[in-house]
């Protein structure tokens, strides 16, 4: 018997269990690279609030926020969107950002599962080329990425978490052809 798994478009409905999946997905994949009291801090409330607004009123009609199901449950979630970066094709060039995947539940092939419906997704919105930004220190998100076929293209930049320059993250720019 094989379990019932699936990924669609998130649902309004669906902010605070997404919002739980992030928090305890960042406790868990940023330990040791982000400050405890800032990981502490994550409240899944004022999370839900947030993916709420951009399940309800996203800021492009191309941005979507997709989750990967177990049955009813929400085990992890990713975005798409047109690629934000200056020197990205906002047309031909998607983003796939915040892959989670609740740690509990690693290694079920979620995440396998959420890339492709995040590709499928980027396809039907017309783009050819999809990146992801990884954290130079998520040593299994770059793996897996580059197990299925994606590759750095050389760019780089450091995230100012707090705007204080006390808690920086460097990150690596993957992509892969989807389409074309």
């Amino acid at each position: 018997m094989s379990a019932d798994v699936s990924c669609r478009i998130a649902w309004a409905d669906d902010a605070p269990a997404v919002a739980a999946v992030q928090a305890r997905a960042w406790r868990t994949s940023y330990a040791g690279l982000l400050p405890a009291d800032l990981l502490d801090a994550l409240d899944p409330e004022e999370l839900a609030e947030g993916w709420r607004t951009a399940l309800v009123r996203p800021a492009d009609a191309r941005q979507r926020v997709l989750v990967a199901l177990e049955r009813n449950t929400v085990t992890g979630f990713a975005l798409t969107m047109p690629a934000t970066d200056p020197d990205a094709d906002p047309v031909a060039e998607g983003e796939i950002g915040d892959l989670t995947i609740d740690p509990d539940r690693r290694g079920q092939g979620h995440a396998s599962r959420l890339v492709q419906a995040c590709v499928d997704t980027l396809i039907a919105d017309g783009f050819v080329r999809a990146l992801s930004w990884v954290s130079t220190g998520d040593d299994d998100l770059r793996r897996f990425l580059v197990d299925a076929g994606w590759a750095p293209d050389g760019a780089h930049r450091e995230l100012d978490l707090r705007g204080d320059g006390e808690v920086r993250v460097k990150q690596v720019r993957l992509h892969t052809t989807i389409a074309g």
